[in-house]
């Protein structure tokens, strides 16, 4: 009996401390979650041909090179909020509309920069620009001086997107879960565009140029169900056919190409 007792006593405990467990509200879903973060990238680009048009010129370059312009690794570049838009950054804000599905606006601020001197194939012709450039051209060697052509995006190649994305969580321990999330997204371009080309004057205005599709694959660190870290790997397609060179409108460009983009944010949310 006694041993009956005691069996019956640990049992009684037992189910106490189970049914105390069973009472602790499980973690609130995503559905209704809404969030934000921001966070900065650093890109890479495909070469992309670059067709010039103007009212003395009208030429192509082949496979012209560019990279990225991120701000110098510093506390002030990175910080201060007076300067939070200098470095290359993501801002996104997003809804779940299912547990595992959230749907979102935000802007990539990439910066691209056509690689200075370096060497291009051009075709065809320049002329009564008042420079040692005017000439016809048929697939001819020619160096990418100051110059002659001065080009980039870097305030910048303003990538503004909404996207489709579904979450998936890995693992769960205590107050922290790791989540994997892929999506899909479509963007409009609104570059700043800096601009030289020939003997024309400087441009440098906002413009819509064109448009762009992407996908991505992220992991994340959520905490307490509300605050986030997370990495992204994104990769997409730009096609920009209405680039302004000049302030009169004379003067375009058009290109596209592949972008490659590595992220890293911070970011909350809260479930309304």
């Amino acid at each position: 009996m006694r041993s009956f007792g005691i069996i019956a006593a640990l049992l009684f405990n037992y189910t106490i401390t189970f049914s105390q467990e069973q009472t602790i509200a499980p973690a609130t879903g995503n559905k209704g979650k809404l969030y934000a973060y921001w966070g900065w990238n650093q890109d890479w680009f495909s070469n992309s041909n670059i067709h010039f048009e103007g009212p003395n010129y009208n030429f192509t370059l082949d496979k012209v090179q560019a990279w990225d312009n991120p701000a110098s690794l510093t506390a002030d570049n990175y910080a201060n909020p007076v300067n939070m838009t200098i470095p290359q950054f993501n801002a996104r804000i997003g809804y779940f509309i299912h547990d595992k599905y959230n749907i979102s606006i935000g802007t990539d601020h990439m910066k691209y920069v056509v690689r200075r001197h370096q060497t291009s194939q051009i075709t065809g012709n320049i002329n009564s620009t008042g420079t040692s450039y005017d000439d016809s051209y048929q697939d001819e060697k020619i160096i990418v001086a100051d110059s002659f052509l001065l080009f980039e995006h870097t305030d910048g190649l303003n990538y503004i997107n909404s996207e489709f994305r579904r979450v998936d969580q890995l693992h769960a321990f205590q107050n922290i879960s790791f989540n994997a999330t892929e999506g899909v997204g479509a963007a409009v371009l609104l570059p700043k565009t800096n601009a030289t080309v020939l003997n024309t004057a400087r441009y440098d205005e906002y413009h819509i140029s064109g448009y762009g599709l992407h996908a991505l694959v992220g992991i994340n660190a959520t905490f307490y169900n509300t605050f986030f870290l997370q990495s992204e790997l994104k990769t997409g397609f730009i096609n920009m056919p209405d680039i302004k060179t000049s302030a009169d409108g004379k003067g375009k460009a058009s290109q596209h190409f592949f972008f490659y983009q590595l992220n890293f944010v911070l970011g909350a949310g809260i479930q309304l």
